[in-house]
């Protein structure tokens, strides 16, 4: 009697197991960026959303788990400094994927009293000693391509696969209802070059979509300000994200993406 007992409560224990491994199995796409990726908590806090918040929409998240680790105001340094990326490295494994976009707020200050967030313009290897107001503290300030590339070679190292992001568009059309590409996304796809990491270029893909549109039906997406994008706008973006992550040879990540 009690072997017919024992024998199920094993085989169950034995499934239980199985479960939580394939569970902890479960790759994760961790997102890095600024309040373009997630705007503040990501709720929708004044109407404004970033593009992490509806990759949910074309991500099998039964398969998949997304981590949208963006914060606002954030630059490729200051993402760093603040330990964000520290915290993600803990916990990274093989496998897994980072979407990262940095640009817009790297073109500040190096240590101003405001914000302190700049980085060197470029993806050389210059370097400045400053003191961060801040953080109270000295600081050897890097370029931008030097912060993107520790970011690709890090999660390499790991085991987990980097794909770069140009940075989304602003609102700003010219006379000639054209809008200029960013130069941070022409330096993103250098630094994807150079660390082997996969790159979607959605500055050029929002960009071909907004002129489309024209300037009229484009404003709406941002009710704020230039930078900044309600629902409609950031689903747009994340729409364009999964278009350029189906695009992408030999990356798996397209795997998890929901059939159309």
């Amino acid at each position: 009697m009690k072997i017919k007992i024992i024998i199920p409560l094993i085989l169950l224990f034995v499934f239980i197991g199985v479960s939580f491994q394939k569970l902890q199995e479960k790759p994760v796409l961790y997102i890095i960026g600024d309040s373009t990726v997630q705007n503040g908590s990501g709720k929708g806090a004044d109407s404004l959303w970033g593009w992490g918040s509806f990759l949910n929409l074309y991500l099998n998240t039964d398969k998949i788990e997304i981590q949208n680790h963006a914060k606002g105001g954030r630059s490729s340094r200051t993402f760093l400094t603040e330990g964000r990326w520290d915290s993600i490295m803990k916990t990274i494994k093989k496998g897994d994927y980072v979407v990262m976009q940095f640009g817009h707020n790297d073109g500040g200050e190096l240590a101003d009293t405001l914000r302190a967030r700049g980085t060197i313009k470029g993806i050389g290897e210059e370097s400045k000693d400053i003191y961060n107001p801040i953080r109270k503290v000295d600081e050897t300030v890097y370029t931008y391509g030097y912060y993107m590339r520790k970011y690709a070679n890090e999660a390499k190292a790991k085991g987990a696969i980097p794909i770069i992001v140009s940075p989304v568009p602003r609102f700003k059309f010219d006379d000639k209802g054209k809008i200029e590409k960013d130069q941070y996304g022409v330096w993103a796809q250098e630094v994807a070059k150079q660390t082997g990491a996969y790159f979607i270029d959605l500055n050029e893909m929002v960009i071909e979509k907004y002129e489309q549109m024209g300037q009229e039906k484009v404003k709406a997406f941002f009710p704020k300000d230039h930078t900044h994008t309600n629902e409609a706008g950031a689903i747009l973006n994340a729409e364009l994200v999964a278009e350029g992550v189906r695009n992408l040879k030999k990356c798996e990540l397209k795997n998890y993406l929901k059939r159309k």
